[in-house]
Formats: C-alpha cells, sequence, structure tokens
C-alpha cells in the first residue's frame, strides 16, 4: 500500500509557503476603550481599518432584538449589511420601533433610509409580537420608540470583517487582521461626535488602549 504523502508533500512548495505567509500576516488585535471618568466602557464599536485591505463582506446573519422592560435587549447589536433584524415586544404594552440613521442627526448630512414599525403589546399565551427588517446600508442606527422616549438602543450594520463590540470590560478582541499601517476608529451611542481615527501598527501581538470622551447614561434595570 502506498503511504500517503505528508501535508507539505502534498501541497507543494508554493502552496505550503503561501499558507505560511498567510498564517504570519495575519493578527489579533486588542483595543480597550475607556470613558471619559476611566472606566472601561462597554457597548462601544471598535472598526479596524487596514490600509489596502478590502476584504469580502461578512455573511449576512439573523439577529434578534428585544423589547423587555421598557429596554431594547441588547443595547447594541452589531451584524453585518444585508442581516434580518427581527425586534419583538415583550412587554404588555404596546412599542415602537424607530430606526434612524446616525449620520441623520448631524446637520448637514445627506439623508439615509430609516424605519418604522409598530408592535403590539404581548398576550399571555400568545406569541409576542414581532416585526423584521432587512439593513441594506453600512453605519450606525439609533433605535428608540415614539411612546416611550426614554428606550434607547442602536444597531451598528458593517460590510466588513474587523468590527466588533466591547464587552463589560471594555476589551474588543478583533482576530485575522492582516499584518502593517491600519487605522482604529470607535463609535459610541453615546458620543456627542465620532472622534478621529488613530493610526496602528498591526504586529503579530497588538494591543492598545483607547481613551475617549464617552460619557455613558445610566440603562434602566
Amino acid at each position: 500500500m502506498q503511504r500517503p504523502q505528508s501535508l507539505p508533500l502534498a501541497l507543494g512548495a508554493a502552496g505550503l509557503s503561501g499558507l505560511l505567509a498567510l498564517a504570519a500576516q495575519a493578527a489579533t488585535v486588542q483595543v480597550t476603550v475607556i470613558g471619559r471618568d476611566g472606566q472601561p466602557l462597554p457597548d462601544a464599536v471598535v472598526l479596524v481599518e487596514p490600509a489596502g485591505a478590502r476584504p469580502a463582506p461578512p455573511r449576512p446573519v439573523q439577529a434578534v432584538i428585544t423589547q423587555q422592560k421598557m429596554q431594547f435587549l441588547p443595547a447594541l447589536t452589531v451584524v453585518p449589511v444585508g442581516s434580518r433584524v427581527r425586534f419583538v415586544n415583550q412587554d404588555t404594552w404596546e412599542h415602537h420601533v424607530r430606526g434612524i440613521p446616525a449620520a441623520q442627526s448631524v446637520p448637514g448630512a445627506a439623508p439615509a433610509p430609516g424605519f418604522e414599525l409598530r408592535l403590539d403589546g404581548h398576550v399571555e399565551g400568545k406569541e409576542p409580537s414581532a416585526r423584521e427588517v432587512v439593513v441594506t446600508q453600512a453605519g450606525a442606527v439609533l433605535l428608540g420608540c415614539h411612546l416611550h422616549g426614554s428606550m434607547r438602543g442602536q444597531l451598528f450594520v458593517t460590510d466588513s470583517p474587523w468590527v466588533v463590540k466591547t464587552g463589560p470590560d471594555g476589551i474588543a478582541r478583533l482576530p485575522d487582521v492582516p499584518e502593517g499601517a491600519a487605522r482604529v476608529r470607535v463609535w459610541h451611542g453615546d458620543q456627542l461626535f465620532e472622534p478621529a481615527p488613530t493610526d496602528l501598527q498591526v504586529t503579530p501581538v497588538t494591543a492598545l488602549t483607547l481613551p475617549t470622551a464617552v460619557v455613558p447614561r445610566r440603562r434602566r434595570l
């Protein structure tokens, strides 16, 4: 019986060198985002933009945002362009969902399409009211309710694989980022303006801390 070829022989020199080069060029970037009070800032969107790299956009997903106890849960949802986002009302009273692109709130910004949905209150023993939208444009969307002004949330739509939100510890980890020159941007739903991007040199071990002027609003419990 013929012995199977080892991986290097099966790939050939060119294929192996290509794999090694690809592995050497991919790195994980860790970004810690800090609020104005010096504390870790959760629910901040971190975007890494490698110079000259424009990969295929990530595949669309199905996401669910729940309205419960006068909140949008999760408060921030990050999805790829083309994703389906389902809104579900778990409260016993009626809600609306108003989605306004964040850029539209800036004077002089070009208008962008938003959406409005109406969701009946949840009746015990029945399926909760739900509506769905497909997001087709990259950018931040501010979520609100016409009936309850205190309800606020964010939906961030991206066409890049190098976008993620920070956790409770204020940390975002982005894998498979090409080594070399890049920029880092941070967006947060409570920011007054978007700060200038930070230049970055991506290496095999890349970690940085980014202070911001964001003072997050206290969320309803």
